[in-house]
């Protein structure tokens, strides 16, 4: 299998059985994916030298404007989309086989973790995995800790509350938190200016 076309099943939504090819796939990718952020979080690196490897990590070139502080973890890579003017903290974790879609001018907090596959319900198919993608919109902002999960799109300018567990959409300029994350307010004419 090639990365095309296993990016191609992930995203289709299609469940990886295990021990499937898909899933001997996502093993080799796993790898570089781990060899990689190694090489991100084991020493200092110049912010150049930072947006390089997270390029080579994703496959595809960061803005300029992108900024990380190591370590940073993911299992893959290769199903992140990020837009300009991202900033991601320490110790976030990216499970990013489902797909990560990251906005202009968001804000990731220490700790995050963004995971985007599910395991089958069945006992018998426990080890099927059921990719489902993350949408972050812009503006977004992400507190320390939060962990948001397969299939959840985050609205533009919304706020996730430190700790939150985010389980289903969040509408644009919305703020949420608990577990499981819930509405707390909506974000003022005058808090938008």
């Amino acid at each position: 299998m090639e990365l095309d076309a296993f990016l191609n099943h992930l995203n289709s939504g299609a469940p990886v059985s295990g021990g499937s090819e898909a899933h001997l796939f996502m093993h080799t990718a796993s790898q570089e994916a781990l060899r990689i952020t190694a090489e991100l979080n084991g020493r200092y690196h110049e912010p150049e030298e930072l947006r390089a490897l997270f390029s080579q990590l994703i496959g595809q070139p960061v803005d300029e404007t992108f900024g990380l502080f190591p370590p940073f973890y993911t299992d893959c890579g290769k199903n992140i989309h990020i837009g300009k003017r991202v900033f991601i903290n320490m110790g976030c974790k990216f499970q990013d086989q489902g797909g990560i879609y990251i906005g202009d001018d968001t804000l990731i907090g220490h700790n995050v973790v963004l995971a985007t596959l599910n395991h089958a319900l069945s006992p018998r198919k426990r080890a099927d995995m059921i990719p489902a993608p993350i949408h972050i919109g812009s503006k977004v902002w992400i507190g320390a800790g939060a962990i948001v999960l397969p299939g959840v799109t985050i609205g533009d300018g919304a706020i996730v509350a430190a700790g939150a567990v985010v389980t289903k959409d969040v509408p644009e300029n919305t703020i949420v938190g608990g577990v499981p994350a819930k509405p707390m307010r909506t974000i003022s004419e005058e808090e938008l200016l």
